[in-house]
């Protein structure tokens, strides 16, 4: 039998209105009451209709988060980061991975949309998602433009660029590979790439671009390069891995460089310099934008650049 909202009240011992209190998160409580009432949520397992209380014009305290790739370490620390701190806020999330496939994330938009989310914070890769343009519902982008009303929040890639390049020149690189991503989406993500460019350029250091879509990169790697500006950090550790398997030594033999900085990354590979987005300050803007966005939807809302920082062991 489902429990209903009386059951809660009467298990805990408290009035109908103070469990719809402590579900809404809505007026002065004590703590005591709000335990109580949380434990006899758990032990009748009752589920708050969320649906129910959209269409009664109340927030449905669910937020949508939509991902290209959840097995890159990144985007998995950042899911999990976000989760935790809209819990905070009483928010739950509906995590969706949209495998860089414009199908599946069309299929979760609707699905999202259908479930009366409060918001979206997507990093969607796909392109030409035209829900996008057509949503009516709060929505934050990381890192990618998405439409001309949807906010951004990014780290400062084009810097990351210049730290990375920066790192590569002062260790004397002669034979330097930029590993390039053709990205043809608006994303801040390529200004990494610029930034790299920019400095190598200012430094009159010689490169050579190489398009990660058709490259290969057992046939290409060592060769003759004794330095890589990798992509992401998951890229750089696998040419890394094709020098070592030829004998050579990182930070002697050659130099990498990777991109994001997450913690398991730091944590398995610590002799990798990379470019570190800082997680817990990205996942605290992207929340205080939604909320922003949720507030005042019709409020325009500036792109905010999130400032990077760069390891080396």
């Amino acid at each position: 039998m489902v429990a209903k909202l009386k059951d809660v009240a009467q298990l805990a011992g408290v009035s109908v209105t103070t469990v719809s209190r402590v579900i809404n998160n809505y007026g002065s409580l004590s703590q005591k009451t709000i335990d109580k009432v949380h434990a006899a949520m758990r032990e009748l397992n009752y589920q708050p209709n969320a649906l129910a209380r959209a269409m009664q014009g109340k927030p449905s305290k669910f937020v949508g988060l939509i991902f290209p790739n959840l097995t890159n370490p990144f985007f998995a620390e950042l899911a999990n980061e976000l989760e935790h701190e809209l819990f905070k806020k009483s928010y739950k999330t509906i995590i969706a991975s949209s495998a860089q496939n414009p199908e599946i994330e069309h299929e979760y938009l609707n699905m999202l949309m259908a479930n009366q989310v409060d918001g979206i914070i997507s990093s969607s890769h796909n392109l030409d998602i035209k829900e996008y343009h057509q949503l009516t519902a709060p929505i934050v982008s990381f890192d990618r433009y998405l439409a001309d009303n949807i906010p951004i929040v990014a780290a400062d890639s084009y810097h990351g660029g210049e730290l990375a390049a920066k790192y590569l020149v002062d260790h004397d690189v002669k034979h330097l590979a930029v590993i390039v991503d053709e990205d043809t989406s608006v994303s801040p993500t390529i200004n990494r790439i610029q930034g790299a460019l920019d400095f190598l350029n200012k430094q009159n250091r010689d490169f050579e671009p190489l398009a990660i879509q058709n490259l290969d990169l057992e046939a290409t790697f060592p060769g003759n390069y004794d330095g890589v500006l990798a992509s992401n950090d998951v890229q750089a550790l696998t040419i890394y891995n094709l020098y070592r398997s030829a004998g050579k030594q990182i930070n002697k033999d050659f130099f990498i460089t990777g991109y994001d900085g997450s913690q398991l990354i730091r944590k398995l590979a610590p002799y990798l310099p990379t470019v570190i987005q800082p997680i817990p300050l990205l996942a605290q803007e992207l929340i205080r934008t939604l909320m922003k966005r949720i507030e005042t939807p019709n409020e325009t809302i500036k792109t905010t650049l999130v400032p990077v920082e760069f390891y080396q062991p």
